[in-house]
């Protein structure tokens, strides 16, 4: 069987990634400059830190006046995963030393989702450069055009484009939500956050909200457990009465080896 894919079909899945995700840098621009950070602040952070989730976590807790560590804590908690994604795709890409550390400025979750969904190493090659290309370009692009915009409309929230960032991080979040265990840990989050956020500074509920995980997954796993048990005990019920029939079936046929040889004497 023939696993390998077209080239022209990794560009193509991978410009389609790039492109949606890309637009989205808007949206960034204009919650960065409406939570008072500078043309020159906001496109640095595009530039520097491109990852779309921390970015949004950090200047979402700076618009709400969280303190600035708290909000740089929050984004790097997030981004951390990107470490892990790291680590997976240098054993799927196999790049040369001099290119990596270049090549992990784009390793998020972009960039990882299109590079492991390819069937060989070149697509995987192919899928990675052209998203991370394509989504950097655009995004820092993005960037500048909302963060400009908004200094251009004076006060964004006027003009309820305070809403722009939760938005689209719901839009992009919201697909990966395809398992129940998924939805259950995303709902979990939101309440966790709704519930601390009255009574902790700003940027602190979204560190709050990443308890759900292993909540959920604890939860999850008594469950499992729980169900696994009484599996067992059902199997062995079960067993118990596939012997006790077989012992029936044995005493049943007792009187008639008798009958038999009853008949056999005489």
């Amino acid at each position: 069987m023939d696993d390998r894919k077209p080239d022209s079909a990794v560009v193509r899945d991978a410009l389609g990634v790039g492109v949606a995700v890309g637009l989205s840098g808007f949206a960034f621009g204009v919650t960065s400059a409406g939570s008072g950070l500078t043309l020159l602040q906001t496109c640095a952070l595009s530039l520097l830190v491109f990852t779309g989730a921390s970015q949004f976590a950090l200047v979402g807790a700076l618009a709400a006046g969280g303190n600035p560590f708290t909000a740089a804590a929050g984004a790097f908690f997030l981004g951390v995963r990107n470490a892990f994604y790291g680590l997976r795709l240098s054993q799927l890409l196999a790049l040369p030393r001099a290119v990596r550390p270049f090549a992990a400025q784009w390793v998020i979750d972009e960039t990882t989702a299109v590079t492991l969904a390819q069937p060989t190493r070149r697509a995987a090659r192919i899928g990675f450069t052209v998203t991370g290309l394509t989504l950097y370009v655009l995004w820092n692009l993005t960037t500048l055009a909302g963060a400009a915009g908004a200094e251009a409309i004076g006060d964004t929230d006027a003009w309820g484009l305070d809403a722009a960032s939760p938005a689209v991080f719901l839009a992009l979040l919201a697909p990966m939500l395809t398992t129940a265990t998924e939805r259950i840990t995303a709902g979990v989050a939101v309440l966790l956050a709704l519930g601390f956020l009255p009574v902790l500074p700003a940027g602190a509920p979204v560190l709050m909200a990443a308890l759900a995980a292993p909540l959920v997954l604890f939860l999850k796993g008594r469950t499992d457990a729980a169900k696994g048990r009484e599996n067992t005990m059902k199997g062995r019920e079960n067993n118990l009465k596939g012997r006790e029939n077989n012992l029936k079936g044995r005493t049943k046929s007792v009187p008639g080896d008798g009958n038999s040889a009853k008949g056999a004497g005489r």
